[in-house]
Parts: C-alpha cells; sequence; structure tokens
C-alpha cells in the first residue's frame, strides 16, 4: 500500500529518493532552568539532522513515502554534559485516498539518560556502541519504521525490529537503563522483545488489519472500514486471553483511543455493543473514553 501512495503522488514528487523519516526532534530544557541554553539548541539541531539524514534502510524512499514522526526530548537535570530526561516518540501514517493521518506509535520512554559534548559528531554503527544518545535515538527510528511497515503488509517490519533488537542487545553493554529485563516491565527491552515474541503475534496482526483492512477502506466504503477495524480489536484481544494488560496492548491504545471513539460514534451503524465491551476488557483505563461511544 505505501508503494501505492507512491505511485498515486509520482506526478508531484517524480522520482526524488529521500531518507525514510520526516521527524520533527525538539530538545526541551525548561527544567533545568539554564542560563545558557545553546547547547540544547545545538543538540537538537543535530538530532534533527541525525534522524533525517540517515539512510535507516538503503530501500530509498520516495519523498511522499517519509514516515512522518517526532521526538520530544525533555531533559531534567545536566551537570557538564550529562544529560537526564525523558524522551516521547510518535508516529503517523496516511489512510489511503484522504488527508487523514492515524496515529500509530505513542510511547515515552522515562530513561533516557545520555552524556553529549556540543558539536559531538552523531553517526550510528549497528555494530557498535558508541553511546546511550546514538544507540537510543536509532532504536527509536527503527521502532518507527518498522511499526509502520507491519501496517502495510504482514509482519511487514520484521526486518527492522530484529535490527532495533540488535541495536538494544548491543546497548546492554553501556549499562545505561531501560535495556534490561531488570530495569522494569515497561522499557525497551520489553518493547523490542514482546514485538518479535511469539505470544504476541496477534498484535502484529491486528496493527496490519487495523489500517489496511480497515482504516484503508474508509474512503471506498466506510461501513467495511469500521467493520475491519472491529476484526483487528477481536484480533488483538487473542493476546489478552493470554497476557491481560499486556505492555503492547497498552502501547495500541496510548495511540488508538481517541481515534477508536471517533471511529465508532459516527458513520454508517454495525453492531459495536460487543466492541465497546472488548475495549472495556482491554483497556479499563479508557473507560471513560469508551463511554463516549455512542450506538
Amino acid at each position: 500500500m505505501r508503494k501505492i501512495f507512491s505511485f498515486i503522488a509520482l506526478v508531484s514528487f517524480a522520482f526524488v529518493q529521500a531518507q525514510e523519516l520526516n521527524c520533527t526532534v525538539t530538545v526541551n530544557a525548561e527544567k533545568v532552568g539554564a542560563t545558557n541554553n545553546q547547547v540544547f539548541k545545538t543538540l537538537q539541531t543535530a538530532l534533527n539532522d541525525f534522524v533525517n539524514r540517515t539512510d535507516w534502510t538503503g530501500q530509498g524512499f520516495q519523498s511522499n513515502e517519509r514516515i512522518n514522526c517526532s521526538m520530544f526530548i525533555n531533559v531534567t537535570a545536566y551537570n557538564s554534559g550529562a544529560f537526564q530526561a525523558s524522551i516521547q516518540v510518535q508516529s503517523g501514517r496516511p489512510v489511503f485516498n484522504s488527508s487523514y493521518s492515524s496515529p500509530v506509535f505513542n510511547f515515552n520512554d522515562k530513561d533516557f539518560n545520555f552524556d553529549y559534548v556540543e558539536f559531538q559528531n552523531l553517526t550510528f554503527n549497528p555494530n557498535s556502541y558508541d553511546s546511550n544518545l546514538i544507540s537510543t535515538i536509532a532504536f527509536y527510528c527503527y521502532m518507527i519504521i518498522a511499526i509502520d511497515g507491519d501496517t502495510f503488509a504482514p509482519n511487514g517490519g520484521t526486518s527492522n525490529f530484529e535490527i532495533a533488537q540488535s541495536i538494544a542487545n548491543i546497548a546492554q553493554q553501556g549499562g545505561a537503563k531501560g535495556w534490561s529485563q531488570a530495569d522494569g516491565t515497561q522499557n525497551r527491552y520489553f518493547l523490542i522483545n514482546d514485538m518479535l515474541s511469539t505470544t504476541f503475534e496477534p498484535f502484529r496482526q491486528a496493527m496490519y488489519e487495523y489500517h489496511y483492512s480497515g482504516l484503508d477502506l474508509m474512503a471506498q466504503d466506510q461501513k467495511a472500514g469500521k467493520e475491519g477495524v472491529k476484526k483487528a480489536l477481536a484480533t488483538l484481544n487473542e493476546v489478552a486471553k493470554v497476557r491481560p494488560n499486556a505492555f503492547l496492548t497498552r502501547i495500541f491504545f496510548d495511540a488508538k483511543a481517541d481515534e477508536l471513539v471517533g471511529i465508532f460514534s459516527g458513520g454508517p451503524n454495525i453492531p459495536i455493543a460487543d466492541v465497546v465491551e472488548n475495549l472495556n476488557k482491554l483497556s479499563p483505563l479508557n473507560a471513560s473514553k469508551w463511554a463516549n461511544i455512542k450506538f
């Protein structure tokens, strides 16, 4: 489907090739209260260049195929090149035959501490650990590309998930928090290992069904599109049967909760009483949102 988008826009974009990501990286240092903010501005510029100019896959994306995403780095402490921070990573995906972009990934990583010296060269080497800054940013670049790939083809992101897993494995030698299973249950370690676990295969299948067999049909047949989204939620429920309140289930609804309310609150009617019941089981934390679905 991503190639279909490319074909439709071929006249406008010709054969101009580009890197995979169209990412806005923001470094917020308001909590630090530093009088000299130049290092944070330099870091922000360097990261924007690093993320958007690195050829992550070698696949030669067209300009209109680039994945829109953002990384918001919230610095909470800084001392002589040592940063304590969190990073919010978000990405979206265009819906076929519409101007709408669907949120796909929304994750707040609270364990993002790193060292950076102003004007330090940022270069990614997949076979080495150079810094927690480079490894973490590269990890999320591959996660964004991989998750996007899963929405266009069944298991379409596997090769990029595997690269992300390799980054995570190599980064453990650096000792930074977030790469080990000992660091908690909702971190980078579990994010990538769950994605590649057979236990959570229904999650990845649901991502494909939700977008390719659901949202992408909306412009042509809204009722069929809603049925596709409903089927995707039933597939996602297969995860809940094995692992109730799973990490990846939370990841799904962090991106999709508001969108789901909109999908099932308007347009042609389909039976959704079972959908609302399923949503309350899958994500009880969003019960107040599910209560807004009218049927």
